[in-house]
């Protein structure tokens, strides 16, 4: 398989010309479950431009009514970027202090189910959560530090490479 880099700034830039509007090439899914995941997803794309479109388990988005799962819903997202050894963007869970920009965080507010997606846009410091800012929709948020969530647990996903 051939791999491309992974454009984190391209995701960056994504990220603060929508945080706070709509990309009208995309469904909003703000009424129904939370437009969180899909932003981010839309971000990465931002940074991979290759999406996977393998029915079910890849990661695509056509039109609001035919995606996949793991393009808005945060636990397939995670399933799909951590698994993917083919098209599309490949990641591994990490830590904090392995982060870069363009990579994505996950928030659990019961400590059991993850159900928010941020995408890391800025790192001032990897070992405090205060120095790590986000992007997000749902709750819309640019340069918002982690710190300022209130969760139970969070994972890291850094996006190592593009399959393409």
């Amino acid at each position: 398989m051939k791999y491309m880099e992974y454009e984190r700034e391209a995701v960056v830039e994504y990220a603060k010309k929508w945080a706070y509007s709509r990309n009208p090439q995309y469904y909003n899914f703000d009424n129904v479950g939370g437009d969180c995941t899909s932003f981010a997803s839309q971000c990465i794309y931002a940074g991979s431009q290759k999406m996977n479109y393998t029915k079910n388990l890849g990661w695509y988005y056509i039109n609001g009514n035919n995606k996949s799962p793991s393009w808005s819903g945060v636990e397939y997202l995670y399933q799909f970027l951590i698994t993917n050894k083919r098209v599309g963007p490949q990641a591994i869970e990490t830590t904090q202090n392995n982060l870069q920009i363009g990579d994505i965080a996950q928030l659990s507010f019961d400590g059991k189910k993850f159900s928010h997606t941020l995408v890391i846009v800025k790192i001032e410091s990897k070992f405090t959560l205060r120095g790590i800012k986000i992007a997000s929709h749902t709750l819309d948020s640019l340069d918002k530090r982690i710190s300022e969530y209130n969760f139970e647990n969070i994972r890291f996903i850094h996006i190592e490479r593009v399959g393409i």
